[in-house]
């Protein structure tokens, strides 16, 4: 059952410079998965030897292109047409070209082409009216990913030509392409028996000579080695679903925790794949921040204080790596009202924000109130981990437990963090279940597997802070009316509806339409639904993966305000004996 591989990768870029160093008088023409930095230099030695080169970016090459070599002076208006592709969503390019709208100050405006060519053609009007196109390359290839799904991913492509004829037009396979092909050909075809769990850390290190690259938007970035993480993170969920006869996207699988590892180094792409026990020891602590106040992720002590401090019963469970999974209950005559938050444990605002809330209600005559702020301690260690060299990132390895399933969908008799809350619902009969999520606060992609993440199309980029209400046959009209309340006293939140208005606009030019409504100025969707044993489910959703400082202190504070909202709102609307 052991799984030991170490292999460097050459550097595409150095064999570029190798192959055609002695070759004065070509032309040529690369899309590598390469930084501005690198390219450039490449181009310079190039040029040193005679040779007249332009390396481009193969990932976002459009972004890349207006940031790089598309000039704007004089343009009153862009227009581009992107292209679609049989093998891939309708606005994979759409997509790709994100977020472009919040980077060109000028109108900018979008349509689908009407051929299959893999280009963008960006039109540029002038202040005379005058116009002119660029067309920018999108050099992608049709295969069978691990699944057996064809998709269209972005790759590597060499042109070359001699007194202006073209001597080669072809893919050329990159080392972030082949540095991922054998991961996932490595993790697919070892042994791994027939029972979950298989392992109990799959861990996946490697190095990419790239680094991120911010944008001047938001929290957005151009990141392959986050890229990567995501790509093999989700690749290997879903080689072991395969293995257990699962669907794709099944949450309830439970393979052991896989754990890319990713980071920057100067050299050779790397990678490493070991089997390793679980890791059980904390984080060094980090200093303590006054809750109010908090800009980043709060320490586990502090969220132990935290929780101390407010008295009542203490609610416990264990997790897989023996954890504590710690709550409070505070009984009153109040209708009951269940808070939870860090399900998902790289979505941290909601933990402060139940904390937040909790303290308020605690305050209160007659409250009636449970509180589980961190029900995923092993994956907030892991998140914690990965930070420390990695702040900006999403890390999705994080966001379930050290079995790899997501808490909501956990079943059986061995519940580990479940265990806690579920002895509360059993005891208790919460009506209402305010459940505190985050999701990305930058895009997220896949691009060695189709780009837009599989399963998750919906959450590749951010649309401000909104609601989902789940609720069993019969509490259809409490649910509208508790999102009503609750959407009002968001409203009053400064700050919060700039953002979403912000994330709005940018989500429909690259996405489309939301599908939700809109109350107040937040997207809101309410589903009969009967997965879960409390009656009303409020599911909050603010963009928060990789935020820090005043942006996280804003997430915090519409967590708080939504769980204080809802409790005061469902005191009028509980159904009552």
């Amino acid at each position: 059952m052991t799984l030991s591989l170490a292999r460097t990768f050459p550097r595409t870029l150095d064999a570029l410079l190798a192959r055609f160093e002695d070759m004065p008088g070509l032309r040529l023409e690369a899309w590598l998965f390469e930084g501005e930095a690198a390219r450039r230099e490449g181009e310079a030695k190039l040029a040193e030897k005679g040779v007249e080169a332009c390396l481009r970016s193969a990932y976002k090459p459009l972004v890349h292109a207006f940031l790089e070599e598309i000039d704007l002076t004089g343009a009153r208006s862009v227009h581009i047409a992107y292209p679609v592709h049989r093998e891939a969503e309708e606005r994979r390019f759409l997509l790709e070209a994100y977020p472009l709208a919040g980077l060109v100050d000028i109108p900018l405006s979008f349509s689908p082409r009407q051929d299959d060519a893999l280009r963008y053609d960006v039109t540029l009007t002038g202040q005379d009216g005058s116009a002119r196109i660029v067309a920018v390359e999108a050099p992608n290839r049709v295969h069978v990913d691990h699944t057996g799904v064809r998709v269209l991913s972005p790759t590597g492509w060499l042109r070359t030509f001699r007194d202006g004829a073209p001597v080669e037009d072809a893919r050329l396979e990159t080392e972030f392409e082949a540095l991922f092909e054998t991961a996932v050909s490595a993790i697919a075809g070892h042994d791994w028996g027939v029972a979950e769990p298989f392992f109990e850390e799959l861990r996946i290190e490697a190095s990419l000579p790239v680094p991120d690259r911010p944008l001047a938007i938001g929290e957005e970035a151009v990141s392959l080695t986050e890229a990567l993480h995501e790509d093999l993170y989700f690749s290997g969920l879903e080689i072991f679903q395969a293995r257990s006869g699962r669907p794709s996207g099944d949450r309830g699988l439970q393979p052991g925790r896989i754990v890319p590892d990713i980071g920057f180094s100067e050299g050779p792409a790397s990678l490493r794949i070991s089997l390793r026990p679980h890791e059980r020891e904390e984080e060094p602590a980090a200093p303590s921040q006054p809750l109010d106040e908090a800009s980043e992720p709060l320490s586990v002590a502090d969220v132990e204080a935290a929780l101390h401090a407010l008295g009542g019963e203490a609610l416990g469970g264990r997790s897989v790596c023996g954890r504590a999974v710690a709550g409070r209950y505070r009984e009153g005559p109040d209708a009951l009202v269940l808070v939870s938050g860090g399900q998902h444990a790289n979505e941290p605002t909601g933990v402060v924000g139940a904390l937040r809330a909790a303290r308020v209600l605690a305050d209160r005559d007659g409250a009636h109130f449970a509180v589980l702020p961190l029900e995923n301690p092993d994956g907030y260690a892991l998140c914690a981990r990965l930070r420390r060299t990695q702040p900006r990132h999403m890390h999705h390895a994080a966001r379930y437990t050290a079995l790899g399933d997501d808490l909501e969908y956990r079943q059986g008799m061995q519940l580990h963090e479940r265990s806690a809350r579920e002895a509360l619902v059993e005891r208790a009969r919460p009506g209402l279940h305010v459940n505190l999520h985050g999701y990305p606060a930058h895009e997220w992609t896949r691009p060695l597997t189709g780009y837009v993440p599989r399963n998750f199309a919906l959450w590749t980029v951010p649309k401000g802070f909104f609601l989902v209400l789940r609720h069993h046959p019969g509490f259809g009209e409490e649910s509208w009316r508790l999102a009503r309340a609750v959407t009002a006293r968001l409203a009053e939140v400064p700050g919060l509806l700039a953002l979403n208005e912000q994330q709005i606009a940018l989500y429909r030019i690259h996405a489309g339409e939301l599908g939700f409504e809109i109350m107040s100025g937040f997207p809101v969707t309410v589903v009969e639904d009967t997965r879960h044993a409390v009656p009303v489910t409020l599911i909050t959703e603010y963009p928060d993966e990789t935020i820090y400082g005043e942006a996280f202190r804003l997430g915090h504070e519409a967590q708080m305000r939504t769980v204080l909202a809802a409790y005061e709102a469902w005191q009028a609307i509980a159904p009552r004996d």
